[in-house]
């Protein structure tokens, strides 16, 4: 069973639904969740908002916040998170924003940094990775991380 099956099955369980908000992955979650079977079921949607305007006019990150800190940024993730969750009316919403490479690197955003938000009924939080490897792996392992994160979350909204 892939990490996406399993997430699929988990939020039917739990009568939970979720969606996305991407930029370095271009809508690989959302790809991965909507080749479940059955996933429109708790699957409502995805933003691919690879550009900034997208982020801010789409999903609400303040523009103060990118020219601030930046798009890969634990700020901008977080609000990608609550924009898109608020957008989708989703129980849950993560985000995924990071320089995949080749180029785009510099010493304090290095190639393959990547942030998550991850967007509750409880709050928001946010995940720091680096991914080795080229576009594609650093892109797969985003993915992969992004479904452990909604999994995490479906598994600890049995708890509250």
């Amino acid at each position: 069973m892939t990490i996406a099956e399993r997430l699929v099955e988990l939020l039917k369980a739990r009568g939970l639904t979720c969606a996305t908000a991407e930029s370095c992955t271009g809508g690989g979650v959302g790809a991965a969740l909507t080749a479940v079977p059955g996933s429109s079921a708790v699957f409502l949607g995805g933003v691919v908002s690879y550009a900034n305007a997208v982020k801010c006019d789409v999903l609400g990150v303040s523009a103060a916040t990118l020219d601030t800190v930046g798009a890969v940024s634990p700020e901008t993730a977080a609000q990608m998170a609550d924009g898109v969750r608020r957008l989708a009316k989703a129980d849950l919403a993560v985000s995924v924003t990071g320089i995949a490479g080749p180029g785009g690197g510099t010493a304090e955003k290095p190639v393959g940094l990547v942030w998550f938000g991850l967007a509750t009924p409880a709050g928001t939080r946010t995940e720091r990775a680096i991914f080795a490897g080229d576009r594609a792996a650093v892109r797969a392992k985003a993915v992969t991380h992004a479904l452990g994160m909604l999994t995490a979350a479906a598994v600890d909204s049995n708890r509250q």
